[in-house]
């Protein structure tokens, strides 16, 4: 499985570099409309929970922090095994998201534990 991370305001490759485009935010992106972010699956249940989030946007800092609680939360979700079947089958994946880092993002975490 090809994992790659990408954000979802980037236009989708219309050549299907980016394969089954999955949006891993628990929030639907401002701006964006359900044609534009042609996705295969919305899969916000393993996405950081509202207080995580929370947490980070008042400690924006602290990145490694947030990563250590965000994979112990992933540990604990089903949802990761089940979004791993969904997965299965697909050579190329794209995970969307939509905060503006673009290295220090939930996403590449997920991309982590999906491939780990």
């Amino acid at each position: 499985m090809n994992l790659q991370v990408k954000r979802v305001y980037e236009d989708a490759d219309d050549g299907d570099g980016d394969g089954f485009r999955v949006l891993v935010d628990r929030l639907w992106p401002r701006g964006v409309s359900k044609e534009r972010a042609a996705l295969g699956l919305w899969a916000k249940e393993v996405a950081p929970s509202t207080e995580l989030r929370t947490w980070f946007h008042a400690h924006p800092g602290e990145f490694a922090e947030f990563s250590r609680r965000y994979r112990a939360e992933l540990k604990d979700n089903p949802e990761v095994g089940r979004l791993r079947g969904k997965l299965t089958g697909h050579p190329v994946i794209t995970l969307l998201y939509a905060v503006h880092d673009t290295e220090h993002n939930h996403a590449q975490i997920l991309a982590e534990v999906l491939a780990g």
